[in-house]
């Protein structure tokens, strides 16, 4: 059986642009644009007929007449070419993205298709998560992650330096209750795994001395989903 092919498979990719998530920009070999779909006019906040014949730095700054062609000739060799650049919207705004640059024959030979994803969020993201970490690490408080069936897999150097364990491997080869047995903690453990947050006072002898102990326990959500428990341990002073 021959296979379908569209009448109209211009009209076909445009339907497959309006569709997509990312926003899409086709523009001239030179890098003049020539058409947006709906989620670039989102991003950028400018209509199709704003835009075209501008250049491309139009909307990404970056992407200069002399950068098009050296993307145009590395092209020559590549089927695509992921740029990270900054984004500039219609309010003055720049905005983090990752770009890639691929050539299209579909509608004329040589056009170029830059494909524009807002990665703006995802770098507040990590920034926020390399800030959480380095907090992680420096407090003064034990602090621990563990996996629902109560394998440890992350601490901070404190908590490593509490239970005497000499790194992080160490310490993922242990589980909540054999570093913490005694009541009521366990059972807060399931507590947390439930959904609660619970702090119990406990005292634990040391080489040292018996210190009172704030321990703290948390279920470690993803959304919705628990995925373990998060704790600390605070000495009482």
């Amino acid at each position: 059986m021959p296979l379908f092919v569209p009448k109209d498979r211009k009209s076909l990719f445009r339907q497959f642009l309006g569709g997509m998530y990312d926003a899409v920009v086709i523009t001239d070999p030179n890098g003049h644009i020539l058409e947006i779909n709906p989620r670039a006019e989102e991003h950028f906040g400018y209509s199709e007929e704003d835009v075209v014949d501008k250049p491309i730095s139009f909307f990404i700054p970056g992407l200069s007449p002399e950068i098009v062609q050296r993307i145009r000739r590395g092209l020559a060799e590549d089927r695509h070419m992921v740029l990270d650049a900054n984004g500039l919207n219609q309010g003055g705004t720049k905005f983090a993205c990752e770009v890639t640059v691929s050539i299209l024959d579909l509608m004329d030979p040589d056009d170029l298709v830059f494909t524009i994803r807002n990665v703006e969020r995802r770098r507040k993201i990590n920034e926020m998560l390399r800030a959480k970490e380095a907090a992680f690490e420096i407090s003064k408080a034990a602090l621990f992650t563990c996996d629902k069936g109560g394998r440890i897999t992350e601490a901070n150097d404190t908590f490593l330096a509490m239970f005497d364990l000499p790194d992080l491997e160490k310490a993922r080869m242990k589980t909540f209750v054999e570093l913490m047995p005694d009541e009521p903690l366990p059972k807060n453990f399931a507590r947390a795994l439930e959904g609660e947050k619970t702090t119990t006072c406990i005292v634990a002898d040391t080489e040292e001395a018996k210190e009172e102990l704030e321990v703290s326990l948390a279920p470690n959500r993803s959304g919705r989903k628990i995925r373990g428990v998060v704790g600390s341990l605070c000495k009482i002073v």
